[in-house]
C-alpha cells in the first residue's frame, strides 16, 4: 500500500510558548543585551556541566576561538583536530594564526585515530580538539593518555600554558550538551568544552554558544572568566550590566578585542529550553531506540549513542550504507526527498573542501575519513517528530535501501 506523502524537515527548532514568553519578558524588561538572563543562563549551564563557571557567547565558533586566545595560541603553534568535522573546528586555529594539523579517523569510526594523535604531537603542539560528533563523547582516556605520553615535548609560552604543563584538550562539543561519559557530564571532561546553541541544535538560543572549563591548577577561575569577558566585549573592563551601578559609568579598554557576547533575548530562549531539556533528551533517546530496532537487520552501521558507560545527547542519527558509494548514497537522499523526507550528510571531510585544499590538505591522506563519508546518511532526528513521522521515515528508508 502506498504511503501518503508527508513533509518531514531535517531539523527545525522546537519552540513553544514558554520560549516566546521568556523573550517577551526580556523585551518588556528593557534589558535586551548581555544582562541578568545571560548571567543566569551561564550559572545554570555550569551547574548542568558540574563546573564552577561557564561563559555564554554568540556561537560555539566564538567559544573555541576565545579559548585559543585565552591560552595565548598564535603563529608558530599547532592545533590538532580530526579531518571529519565541520569547518569551525579547524577555522578557529586559522583565525589566531596557528597551523591546523588534521588526523584521520580510525577505521570504521567517526572519531579520530588516537594512535595517529600520539604520532602527530610535536614541540609546537599546543591544543588538541576532539569532536563529539552527533552527541557521542570521544574516548578522552585515550586522548589524555596520548597527550601525557608526549608531555616532555610541551613548550609553554605563558603562565596559563605553564599551569597545564602539557597539550590542552579543547572539546568541540557543539552537538553534545547533556551527554555523559564514564559518569561525568560533557563540559567537565575536557580541559575546555565548547557548546553550540544554533537553531538546529538540541537546545537552541537561535544563535549562541557557551564554554566551560575544568579548574586549572594555580589559576583563579574568576581570572579565566574575566579573560573571556574582555575578549568578547571589545576589551572593555565593565559590561553594560556593571555600568548600571550608581556612578559606575567609567570604564577602560585594556585591549582592542572582539564583540561576540550573548544577548538576554537569546539567553531567554535558552532558559526556557533548559527547563524542557530533560524531556527533550528522553524523547531523542526514544526515537533513536526505534531507529536502532528498525535497522538492526539492514546492511548498515549506525552511531552507537548509548551504552553502559556513555549516554549521548542524541543530536544526530548517522547511518552508513555498508558497501555503497557516494553516488548510491546520494540517490538514497534524493529518493527520500522525493517522499518528503529531508536527510543530510555529516560530514564531508575538511580535506575535500576548497579552503583546506588551498592549505595543502588532500583527502587521499585521509582514507578512513573518506570511507566514513562516502556512504553516510543522516536521518531526521528532532523533538518535533511524532511517532507517526518516525515510522514514516523508517518505512521509506528501509524500502529505499533494500532496493
Amino acid at each position: 500500500m502506498k504511503l501518503k506523502l508527508r513533509n518531514v524537515p531535517f531539523s527545525p527548532p522546537d519552540i513553544t510558548e514558554a520560549e516566546v514568553a521568556e523573550v517577551g519578558e526580556s523585551l518588556r524588561s528593557g534589558w535586551i543585551t548581555t544582562g541578568p538572563r545571560t548571567k543566569e543562563f551561564e550559572r545554570l549551564i555550569a551547574m548542568c556541566c558540574q563546573t564552577e563557571k561557564s561563559v555564554c557567547l554568540n556561537s560555539a565558533t566564538a567559544a573555541m576561538e576565545l579559548v585559543l586566545r585565552v591560552l595565548g595560541i598564535g603563529p608558530g603553534d599547532e592545533v590538532i583536530t580530526s579531518a571529519y568535522t565541520y569547518t569551525a573546528t579547524a577555522s578557529v586555529a586559522c583565525h589566531v594564526g596557528a597551523k591546523v594539523v588534521m588526523i584521520d579517523t580510525a577505521s570504521g569510526s567517526f572519531e579520530m585515530d588516537y594512535s595517529k594523535l600520539t604520532e602527530a604531537i610535536t614541540e609546537r603542539t599546543k591544543v588538541v580538539v576532539p569532536v563529539d560528533l552527533g552527541g557521542v563523547i570521544c574516548d578522552y582516556d585515550r586522548i589524555f593518555s596520548a597527550i601525557e605520553s608526549k608531555a616532555h615535548l610541551f613548550r609553554p609560552s605563558n603562565d596559563i600554558q605553564k599551569a597545564f604543563g602539557r597539550v590542552v584538550v579543547m572539546a568541540d562539543a557543539a552537538h553534545a550538551f547533556g551527554a555523559q561519559w564514564h559518569g561525568r557530564m560533557c563540559g567537565e571532561i575536557a580541559d575546555f568544552t565548547s557548546f553550540s546553541f544554533h537553531a538546529v541544535k538540541n537546545l537552541t538560543t537561535a544563535e549562541g554558544g557557551a564554554v566551560t572549563w575544568r579548574n586549572i591548577p594555580g589559576i583563579d577561575n574568576e581570572l579565566v572568566y574575566s579573560k573571556f569577558q574582555l575578549l568578547s566585549l571589545h576589551g572593555q573592563n565593565k559590561d553594560a550590566l556593571a555600568k548600571t551601578h550608581l556612578g559606575a559609568w567609567e570604564y577602560d579598554i585594556v585591549a582592542p578585542n572582539f564583540k561576540c557576547n550573548m544577548t538576554d533575548i537569546m539567553a531567554g530562549i535558552g532558559l526556557a529550553q533548559l527547563k524542557r531539556y530533560p524531556e527533550m533528551l528522553h524523547r531523542r533517546r526514544e526515537m533513536i531506540g526505534r531507529y536502532d530496532e528498525a535497522l538492526k537487520n539492514s546492511n548498515v552501521q549506525v552511531l552507537d549513542h548509548y551504552g553502559p558507560d556513555h549516554s549521548s545527547s542524541g543530536h544526530l542519527y548517522l547511518v552508513r550504507l555498508l558497501g555503497r558509494d557516494v553516488a548510491e548514497r546520494n540517490k538514497v537522499i534524493v529518493k527520500m526527498a522525493e517522499r518528503g523526507i529531508a536527510c543530510n550528510v555529516h560530514y564531508k571531510p575538511l580535506p575535500m573542501m576548497t579552503a583546506y585544499k588551498a592549505l595543502g590538505f588532500d583527502i587521499v591522506d585521509y582514507p578512513n575519513a573518506y570511507d566514513q563519508y562516502r556512504n553516510e546518511v543522516t536521518l531526521p532526528l528532532h523533538t518535533r517528530l511524532t511517532d507517526d513521522d518516525v515510522e514514516y521515515i523508517i518505512s521509506n528508508f528501509v524500502d529505499i535501501i533494500s532496493k
